[in-house]
């Protein structure tokens, strides 16, 4: 009797799944989609997805996606002038910091440009995985100095960022930032270097308790001669610093390199494991769950590490619909910024104070804070960011007013501040003084030159409330803040009838004041 009733409720349990994967997605499901894999929705976008079923849904999602920016990167950015730092024994303190001025300035350049790209893409998923893989095969300027290999580790990440992970590690793997980051330009066969070997096993690939320290040793000797030419800024392989000899790695012997190497870890079930579960932390829930992590791992490798097949069979999962699932997730500073732009449908003149707002959020581009990257989750909160994202959030509703204390700490020199090419003459202007300003002792001046730079650039952001919301679908002021709620909370909650005329900027102030808007 226990047996068929069970056998009974699983029935319907899989006829009710069934029926949910064949229907149209409707709004909510449509918004959920979109808010998970992009970065906050327009309406438009949302209906446009409202009417497909799961699968054309997850089938558009990922064709529609793209392999390099639609946003021009800055000029100097494919230059191929040689990488010199400056001479430490005949530079002079003129010439150490206009070097650090001009990597300062690049630096901010590029955050910019890649803040707008996300504001501009097509394909809000492929800045989400591009950003992802950003914080997975993790370098930051702060060594690397030079923006140029930062730019250019971007531009491969975004390249394969939908593609093959088999080739996107071997791509990643020998980026020029990812060399100088993880030292790997520096290992010679009579001394190689251990930092990307443990790397690579442990937080790109395998994960720990896979390998042992002597297959870090011996990956090591085989990685040797991978290098960077200092006078085009690329890759360069210099056989004369490889180790030939035989090494022994994951119980495989041979004369390997470095690419060998990486075959062997692709080799691995291990592998597939360990980033389907990341891909499900960024995508599903805190604690994947180990039998559907282990169902689309299969699928992952089976197809040759196809990374659009592992987004396929995790976002048609039934863990990804599930209501216990929605609204769990925390916002990271990037995709609040991004998002909160995007779907009040502001274009701001200039990216650079947004980029600026996201560091101080603890979101630096370019920049994560080490080789582990950014932890994500609910790590984004505490009270410092949390009121960082309030005052964001109050200020861009606001005509007047300066910038909040909370943001003015971001610019005392801990990360260096993105600016955009296209800003206004004064934000350049500002940011400009607070490079210059960047070598003082006094934080204070670079806190005040960099907080001017942003306050500039808020101020130039003009909401009107009153019109966002009548665009909103509904027949009558309470159906179209419903409608808003909708849109941009994950969990809608119940609302009384209004009742005279509606306060629309008190009304989306308090929306987005709302716990639930910090989460997806």
């Amino acid at each position: 009797m226990l047996l068929r009733l069970a056998t009974a409720v699983l029935l319907c349990l899989a006829a009710a799944s069934a029926a949910g994967a064949s229907a149209p997605l409707g709004y909510d499901d449509a918004r959920h989609l979109l808010a998970r894999t992009g970065f906050g929705p327009t309406d438009a976008e949302v209906r446009r997805f409202a009417g497909l079923t799961r699968e054309q849904a997850v089938t558009q999602l990922l064709r529609d996606t793209r392999s390099s920016a639609v946003t021009p990167p800055p000029l100097w950015a494919d230059d191929d002038a040689a990488l010199r730092y400056p001479n430490p024994q005949t530079a002079t303190v003129d010439e150490r910091r206009a070097f650090r001025q001009q990597q300062v300035r690049q630096g901010l350049e590029l955050r910019a440009w890649w803040m707008t790209e996300m504001l501009v893409t097509s394909s809000p998923l492929s800045e989400r995985m591009t950003l992802f893989w950003h914080n997975h095969f993790v370098s930051s300027q702060q060594k690397v100095r030079f923006a140029r290999l930062m730019y250019a580790q971007n531009r491969t990440l975004r390249e394969h960022a939908l593609g093959s992970f088999a080739a996107l590690l071997h791509a990643a793997s020998k980026e020029p930032a990812m060399l100088v980051y993880l030292d790997g330009a520096k290992s010679r066969r009579d001394q190689p270097n251990e930092n990307f070997a443990r790397e690579v096993m442990e937080l790109f690939t395998l994960g720990e308790g896979h390998y042992s320290e002597q297959d870090i040793k011996e990956a090591a000797r085989a990685f040797t001669g991978w290098s960077v030419d200092r006078d085009t800024g690329r890759y360069r392989y210099r056989p004369f610093l490889r180790d030939p000899g035989v090494k022994t790695v994951l119980d495989r012997s041979g004369r390997f390199d470095g690419d060998a190497v990486l075959d062997i870890i692709l080799a691995r079930p291990q592998t597939a494991q360990f980033i389907v579960a990341k891909l499900w932390r960024e995508f599903v829930s805190a604690e994947p769950d180990p039998e559907e992590v282990a169902r689309i791992a299969q699928i992952f490798r089976g197809q040759d590490y196809d990374i659009k097949a592992a987004l396929h069979a995790l976002l048609l999962s039934n863990a990804f619909w599930a209501t216990e699932n929605r609204g769990t997730l925390v916002k990271s500073p990037v995709e609040l910024v991004v998002g909160t732009l995007r779907q009040l449908e502001i274009a701001p003149e200039a990216a650079m104070p947004f980029a600026i707002v996201a560091a101080g959020m603890g979101q630096n581009l370019f920049s994560p804070p080490n080789v582990r990257g950014w932890p994500g989750g609910i790590a984004w909160i505490n009270s410092d960011t949390l009121l960082a994202r309030k005052q964001f959030l109050d200020r861009l509703l606001r005509g007047d007013g300066g910038v909040p204390a909370s943001m003015r700490m971001i610019a005392t020199g801990s990360a260096p501040a993105p600016a955009s090419s296209g800003a206004s003459t004064s934000v350049a202007t500002d940011a400009n003084e607070a490079i210059a300003a960047s070598d003082l002792d006094d934080a204070k001046v670079r806190a005040r030159q960099f907080a001017l730079a942003v306050d500039r650039g808020l101020r130039s952001v003009h909401f009107d409330a009153v019109r966002w919301l009548a665009r909103q679908q509904g027949a009558t002021p309470t159906a179209k803040m419903r409608t808003a709620q909708a849109l941009l909370l994950p969990l809608t909650p119940p609302m009384a009838d209004a009742e005279g005329d509606v306060d629309a900027r008190s009304f989306v102030r308090a929306t987005l004041l709302d716990p639930a808007y910090q989460l997806k």
